[in-house]
């Protein structure tokens, strides 16, 4: 009997240590393996200073994937020491400010970076007053009607700026699509559309070798669709930006705790990143976190703008 005593506190300390280990922020970029980095872990506010949501992907020690680019992000993608270069892949969620409001500046920033190979770009098509990607693009870089004209070397891949790869993603049956890579290779991204109210909007799945990393983005967790579609990531990424209890328009939007926690365990995820908070569900964050602590039992990282999640292998 004390043998079996001691074999179970055994195993409640390894899995402890797991979930430490999972939960502790890393350095990044770590030389060989997958990380996510939190470029942004904010909302749309500027009051609580974070930037707004955006992450990076890396492998191997290279910037490989950026998710998002909402206010601020271009800044902490230079203070990560990311890479236009490296970057093979930028996924726009939806197109709310705070989602992707600077991608012009970092492809301004791509100016001088001297790089010739296109880059894809993925992105959700119109619905209601919002436009599909390729709208998005043009009317920022067409060179007679964009904003930003005077880049619209993207869109042709002239004027020594590499021609963006546009990828508009439509809402799938099968509630998934293969947006990037394929079956077999190194990188793979797949898309789904997500509920999040009247605003088209895609979470994304990134395989890199054997690890996998979900960007839930913002959705109010109404697709059951998305409990197969997350299923076994190694990191599951859930926008928590509105408390428990919320309604009208916010519970359209967006997930609250419990939904998240429920997710997470149903999906079986390693270890769960929340995310895009805001100062409603900041204001009692520890008890918001504790509903998802109550759901699910796995490794629960609360992010901060520059944490580093490493998958270990």
């Amino acid at each position: 009997m004390r043998r079996i005593h001691r074999l179970i506190l055994l195993l409640q300390l390894v899995l402890l240590q797991t979930v430490v280990q999972a939960a502790t922020t890393d350095a990044c970029p770590p030389a060989n393996g997958v990380a996510l980095q939190v470029l942004g872990s904010g909302g749309p506010i500027a009051d609580d200073a974070r930037a707004s949501a955006g992450y990076l992907v890396w492998v191997d020690g290279v910037s490989k994937i950026l998710i998002d680019a909402g206010g601020g992000t271009f800044l902490r993608f230079g203070e990560a020491g990311a890479s236009f270069n490296a970057l093979d892949f930028i996924g726009l969620s939806h197109f709310h400010t705070d989602h992707s409001a600077d991608l012009p500046a970092l492809l301004k920033s791509g100016y001088f970076a001297n790089r010739e190979r296109s880059l894809s770009i993925a992105g959700p098509d119109a619905g209601g007053p919002f436009p599909g990607l390729n709208s998005y693009l043009g009317s920022m870089f067409n060179d007679e009607s964009g904003a930003y004209g005077y880049l619209s070397g993207y869109l042709d891949g002239t004027a020594g700026l590499p021609r963006i790869e546009s990828i508009e993603v439509s809402p799938d049956s099968a509630g998934r699509v293969t947006i990037f890579g394929g079956a077999k290779g190194e990188l793979q991204i797949q898309a789904m559309h997500v509920p999040h109210g009247i605003v088209p909007a895609l979470a994304f799945r990134v395989r890199a070798g054997q690890s996998s990393i979900v960007f839930a983005s913002d959705q109010n967790g109404n697709d059951e669709r998305f409990i197969e579609f997350a299923n076994s990531a190694d990191v599951l990424i859930m926008h928590m930006p509105v408390p428990e209890g919320v309604s009208g328009a916010g519970r359209k939007l967006h997930a609250p705790p419990s939904v998240i926690g429920a997710i997470a365990a149903r999906a079986q995820v390693g270890t769960l990143v929340l995310s895009h908070l805001m100062g409603r569900s900041l204001q009692d964050l520890d008890a918001n976190v504790g509903i998802v602590k109550s759901l699910y039992g796995g490794a629960i990282v609360v992010a901060n703008d520059l944490d580093c999640v490493a998958i270990q292998e």
